[in-house]
């Protein structure tokens, strides 16, 4: 079984919370024995699988069958060319790095509902909707990355796994994967 689920902001990828009061994936009524395959950190939003099967688990997370994985950012102030050209050649973070990737300015910007919290707006600093693909998935990555060329996420929705898009799917809402859902996640 394979699962696409829409995380909402503020709940952990795991089924057990860390302390008290913390929102986890075990309020959202998955079957049993299904966990997720990645992870997406508690103040992110978006595409989140969760699976059964141990085989498709390891096949999606072992990091030399790297598969795409997008991510629509909100970050301060507008990147320019040369800023997006940077993050598609790899942004040193931590000392290594990041593989080359797709960066690109949305516009128009994404139309996505309001967050709650919502996301501090700053009058005097513009913002901007830019899209990642990534091909690999270190922890906070994309925040890591936007944050060492000077434009800090505000808001990050993971968007697309694969070829499977997170379109129609309602934050806190899950559904069964067909077999074209899962083949699209897997790039056939």
């Amino acid at each position: 079984m394979l699962i696409a689920f829409h995380k909402p902001y503020g709940v952990l990828s795991q089924f057990t919370p860390e302390l008290p009061g913390q929102r986890t994936l075990a309020e959202f009524g998955f079957p049993k024995d299904v966990y997720a395959i990645g992870r997406l950190d508690q103040d992110s939003e978006g595409l989140l699988l969760l699976s059964d099967e141990k085989p498709l688990v390891d096949r999606l997370l072992n990091p030399k069958r790297g598969h795409p994985r997008t991510y629509h950012a909100l970050v301060e102030k507008v990147p320019t060319p040369e800023t997006l050209s940077k993050l598609a050649a790899g942004v040193m973070i931590q000392g290594q790095r990041t593989l080359p990737c797709k960066a690109s300015l949305l516009e128009p910007p994404p139309t996505y509902p309001p967050r709650d919290p919502p996301v501090r707006v700053r009058q005097s600093i513009q913002d901007a909707w830019i899209a990642l693909t990534l091909i690999e998935g270190r922890n906070r990555q994309v925040r890591k990355m936007t944050a060492a060329v000077g434009h800090p996420t505000l808001r990050l929705l993971r968007v697309q796994i694969g070829n499977f898009p997170l379109a129609g799917i309602d934050a806190g809402s899950w559904r069964e994967l067909s077999v074209v859902g899962r083949d699209a996640v897997l790039g056939h």
